[in-house]
């Protein structure tokens, strides 16, 4: 039996019972010939009280303290883990982001992976002791210094050391059955999907969907680890995702016309209005807000009124990043020549997935008449091969979801959708 790389987020083991019960599932694993890594998050919504706590303290932390802070949720989970399994009878070792090898970037708070030289969990392994690794972090490459991995870190960890080390599979274990054609919160009569490719899954995370992060998947997909999403609640099968269909039994999972439909309120958009239409001055807004290392989604430019020269550029991007944004662009309004600048957090994006918009004529048409059937307004439009994504106002998306999910017969006959645990937070 292989190598298996098991994640379990925070609501998994949110408290000492749910510790416990992750424990006896990998030793079930291990019972059955499997060498295991388990990749933990911080208990329960510990990483947000910690950044609420630093908050308290400094409006505005040093990015170099918040990590030393946030990671320490992962320490605590990762120990308490261990001793649940020897107390099982079995031995384990745990240890941080950096002990296990993980190399990052030094931007503190988002850190990307660099490589990761697992020589320690290898040792381990070797010994036969169950792994428990601290997932969302890691060490500096250049500056040595802890960094974390962002929001969803801790999948990022756990593919990245699935790669490294090997693994048969990465199993994502979560507070859901596995990924559904919508956010079972929203819909109640999502359905679980069995199989679904890396390029749609990519694109549900990159549109809102949290089951996976995007940076997880897109790690995935590059060097080729199926992920199999379960849920720790329960033992049913989950999601595989993956480069190629599975069988289930005797029959082949398909890829479906329509993955699924994601939302995202986490946004905002930011007009820059009155730019002159002439070369590089798009260029020029980007480079600035790029130099902040702030991510942009989508991105709309106006046509150009004929009398004044000049146009408008819309773009989203994280809530979080919209006041550095806004005084990069304030900072630099001489050399771009803009006349103002609008700010709007209250939006929300919708986005309708799946492989087979590339050869089934009518699915836009289909998208937009149920956003009009259930008087949404839009003011963003985006597409790709596999995606359309709308902006809307924020008070529409549940009901834009809603109104989506049904128009394209994803909904469940039953409300099969059960979230066992976690506040949504």
């Amino acid at each position: 039996m292989g190598l298996v790389v098991q994640k379990y987020g925070g609501s998994s083991v949110a408290d000492a019972e749910g510790i416990k019960r992750v424990a006896k599932r990998i030793v079930e694993a291990k019972k059955d010939g499997h060498q295991v890594v388990a990749v933990v998050s911080a208990m329960g919504d510990t990483t947000d009280e910690l950044i609420d706590l630093a908050e308290q303290v400094s409006p505005i932390p040093a990015g170099r303290e918040l990590d030393m802070l946030l990671t320490a949720g992962e320490r605590i989970s990762m120990a308490l883990l261990a001793m649940a399994i020897k107390n099982l009878g079995h031995s384990a070792q745990s240890f941080t982001g950096s002990q296990a090898g993980v190399i990052t970037d030094s931007v503190h708070n988002k850190a990307r992976i660099i490589d990761v030289t697992p020589g320690r969990i290898r040792d381990s392994l070797d010994e036969g002791n169950i792994a428990i690794v601290a997932g969302f972090q890691g060490v500096s490459q250049d500056t040595k210094d802890i960094t974390t991995l962002g929001r969803g870190g801790s999948d990022t960890t756990a593919v990245a050391l699935a790669a490294a080390l090997d693994a048969e599979v990465c199993e994502i274990y979560t507070d859901v059955d596995g990924v559904f054609t919508a956010d079972p919160r929203v819909v109640k009569k999502a359905r679980k999907i069995d199989w679904i490719s890396f390029e749609d899954m990519l694109e549900l995370a990159s549109s809102g969907s949290k089951v996976l992060l995007h940076r997880c998947v897109e790690y995935a997909r590059r060097y080729n680890i199926p992920i199999h999403v379960r849920s720790s609640f329960s033992g049913l099968p989950g999601t595989w995702v993956s480069s190629e269909p599975i069988e289930q039994g005797d029959k082949q999972v398909e890829q479906a016309i329509i993955s699924g439909v994601a939302h995202d309120t986490s946004e905002a958009k930011i007009t820059v209005v009155g730019v002159p239409d002439k070369p590089g001055e798009a260029a020029t807004i980007f480079r600035t807000v790029a130099d902040e290392q702030i991510n942009l989604d989508m991105i709309v430019q106006n046509v150009s009124a004929a009398s004044t020269g000049l146009t408008d550029i819309s773009f989203t991007l994280p809530k979080s990043e919209g006041r550095k944004a806004i005084d990069a662009l304030e900072k630099n309004k001489s050399g771009i020549g803009f006349d103002s600048l609008r700010y709007d957090d209250q939006i929300g994006k919708i986005s309708l997935v799946g492989a087979g918009m590339k050869t089934n004529p009518g699915v836009t048409a289909d998208f937009f008449k149920a956003l009009s059937d259930a008087g949404v307004n839009i003011e963003l439009i985006s597409t790709s091969e596999i995606r359309i994504s709308v902006v809307t106002r924020a008070d529409d998306v549940p009901e834009a979801v809603r109104a989506v999910h049904t128009a394209f017969g994803l909904d469940s006959d039953s409300d099969e959708a059960v979230v066992y645990g976690g506040t949504g937070r």
